[in-house]
């Protein structure tokens, strides 16, 4: 009887140890699940404060972009418009450029036609000599049509026109701005020799009624007709 009772009290000695390990146990697991949760709402605060600094950093970061984007666009109008103004810069260049050579302040060069103009050889006997002879009026009607055809700068015996040039005849010898030459008399002109020449060659115009004045003329085409600039003196005299 008594070893039954023993039996017991060793049985139920095991069990209240095994229950108070499995208390134990359960209470150290629930202990360090309660610090747990608390570091992970910890964690938790810092994550949401992190979150959220990055959403207020990337929203910044998307303003600025919009605004890089604005500038960017306000960068390229004004490029544009800085292009737009060079060209019309550049195109004014070239137009002062090319009026300056139309005035005689520039050389100038390019293709055109060689015009040259010779009293007659032969004079028939008793006949006025002044008949036979080139005038300021042959010259004239030579470089009026070559003006009307298109030419852009004209020059006689190398003395280049502008727009207040004289010319007038003294006897054998023409004076162009002051400065005299004999005949033969070379007008020169740059311009298309395909509109110069056949202008020049009109039936009825200026080379015929030229021939029929008694006036050699000779029309070359020139592939460079080169003219200097005029002088500052003759310009302010001019």
């Amino acid at each position: 009887m008594k070893v039954k009772l023993k039996g017991r009290y060793v049985i139920l000695s095991l069990i209240f140890l095994v229950l108070g390990f499995l208390i134990s146990y359960s209470y150290q697991l629930t202990k360090d699940k309660i610090q747990n949760r608390t570091l992970t709402s910890e964690q938790w605060d810092k994550e949401y404060e992190t979150r959220a600094l990055l959403i207020n950093k990337e929203e910044a970061n998307k303003n600025l972009q919009e605004e890089l984007f604005e500038k960017q666009e306000e960068v390229k109008k004004i490029e544009e418009s800085l292009k737009s103004e060079k060209q019309v810069y550049y195109n004014l260049v070239e137009d002062v450029e090319k009026y300056r050579m139309y005035i005689g302040e520039l050389p100038i060069k390019g293709k055109g036609i060689q015009i040259k103009l010779e009293d007659t050889s032969y004079i028939p006997e008793g006949e006025n000599v002044n008949n036979y002879i080139v005038h300021e009026s042959h010259i004239f009607k030579v470089i009026n049509e070559l003006y009307i055809s298109g030419a852009d700068a004209i020059s006689i015996n190398g003395q280049r026109l502008d727009r207040k040039s004289y010319i007038y005849c003294n006897g054998p010898v023409i004076t162009v701005d002051g400065r005299q030459f004999p005949a033969p008399f070379i007008i020169s002109a740059i311009g298309d020799p395909s509109v110069l020449i056949p202008a020049m060659n009109i039936a009825g115009g200026v080379i015929d009624q030229l021939t029929y004045e008694n006036i050699v003329v000779t029309v070359e085409e020139k592939e460079e007709v080169r003219m200097e600039p005029l002088l500052q003196e003759q310009k302010l005299t001019s």
